[in-house]
């Protein structure tokens, strides 16, 4: 046997990415708020002279940012948590998958509700996803969230 070969006796299940039990755990410690992304979002929009509450809860979903000078509101997605479609960085987990669809498309429809209720009470919705921030594409997707938000180029 070649040295580093797990021995034949392993199952397939020793070959998961984690082990029985560390999985829920793990996404359990995702945050909610103040992810990353949500942050370079908040710390672009500032730096532009935007100011904005962050997470308020007396509006359907607690947007990540409101704006409400601009009557604008905007979510930042994680592109798996929120099911973006054609996105490659939203695959369905190989394991329990009936449990990991059920609860993605019900994160999915509730955001599709919560952005209407929004734009029923006269909001403008924006969501910006978590593929549109890479290094590549960022400072484009930044400038047009700007762009957006106060109608100026």
């Amino acid at each position: 046997m070649k040295a580093g070969s797990p021995p034949s006796s392993v199952s397939p299940a020793a070959t998961e990415k984690y082990e029985r039990g560390t999985r829920s755990y793990t996404m359990s410690h995702i945050r909610g708020k103040d992810t990353s992304i949500e942050v370079m979002v908040r710390r672009y929009l500032f730096s532009r002279g935007l100011r904005f509450r962050k997470n308020d809860k007396r509006y359907p979903g607690h947007p990540d940012v409101v704006l409400p000078k601009w009557h604008t509101v905007v979510f930042v997605n994680g592109c798996f948590w929120h099911m973006h479609e054609g996105c490659a960085k939203h695959t369905m987990p190989k394991s329990n998958v009936e449990f990991w669809t059920a609860k993605l498309t019900r994160n999915r429809d509730r955001d599709r509700r919560q952005h209407a209720e929004l734009e029923a009470m006269g909001w403008h919705v924006i969501v910006v996803w978590e593929c549109e921030l890479g290094k590549a594409v960022r400072e484009a997707r930044l400038e047009r969230l700007y762009a957006e938000i106060t109608g100026v180029s």
